[in-house]
């Protein structure tokens, strides 16, 4: 780590590969717990890799009568199988990567047990990721949405799953890694971080460390 200072960052459902190398970057983080919910973010998606190429997997929301909701407070729909059809759609893509068989147990329980929020959900699978990644989940939870952290970088917005809107950060290159469809598909970068660590396993925290420019130097 070379930042001294902290970081700001939302909840993320399988976070993308970026979103893991400011954790990789920053020596302290704060969780975003207070802010309204945005739809069509990774807050309640992820995108993997399939044989046709990305594919974005949905975890739907129960919608209040009001159109403002705390992330904190935002509870889980299971009015459809979005479980099952998750778990099918990455075990379809990544059932012949190089540890998908290694680390499968640790993840397939995400979609078995139900969460009453989202955020409580994304805090397990966050934990669950640097558990596997062998990195310190350095995150604490924010006391309220206003106040950004003294000597904190505000990176609540940076990470979006339309291009045009994901802020441009020069600390992060991501790397090349063999991916599952790499003779049928060109290399697809910023996925969700399954993708990383089904395909490179133990190596996948170099390969976080290779995406920051800066840890290279």
């Amino acid at each position: 780590m070379y930042h001294n200072k902290g970081i700001l960052l939302s909840t993320a459902y399988f976070a993308p590969v970026h979103y893991f190398t400011k954790l990789v970057q920053f020596k302290k983080g704060y969780l975003e717990r207070f802010e309204n919910f945005t739809k069509q973010t990774y807050r309640n998606r992820c995108e993997i890799l399939g044989a046709n190429g990305p594919v974005s997997l949905i975890v739907p929301v129960v919608k209040g009568r009001g159109r403002k909701i705390k992330i904190k407070d935002l509870r889980i729909s299971y009015d459809t199988e979005w479980q099952r059809n998750h778990w099918r759609t990455i075990f379809s893509a990544y059932n012949s990567s190089p540890f998908f068989e290694f680390y499968q147990d640790d993840i397939r329980p995400f979609f078995e047990q139900k969460r009453k929020y989202l955020f409580d959900l994304n805090g397990e699978i966050h934990e669950t990721i640097c558990d596997l990644l062998e990195m310190e989940n350095n995150l604490v939870l924010t006391d309220d949405f206003e106040k950004v952290p003294e000597n904190t970088a505000n990176f609540r917005e940076a990470f979006s799953p339309k291009k045009q809107k994901a802020f441009p950060d020069p600390d992060f290159q991501p790397q090349k890694y063999t991916q599952v469809f790499s003779e049928k598909l060109d290399f697809v970068p910023n996925l969700s971080i399954l993708d990383l660590l089904f395909n490179e396993g133990p190596n996948s925290f170099n390969i976080l460390e290779k995406s920051c420019p800066k840890a290279r130097e």
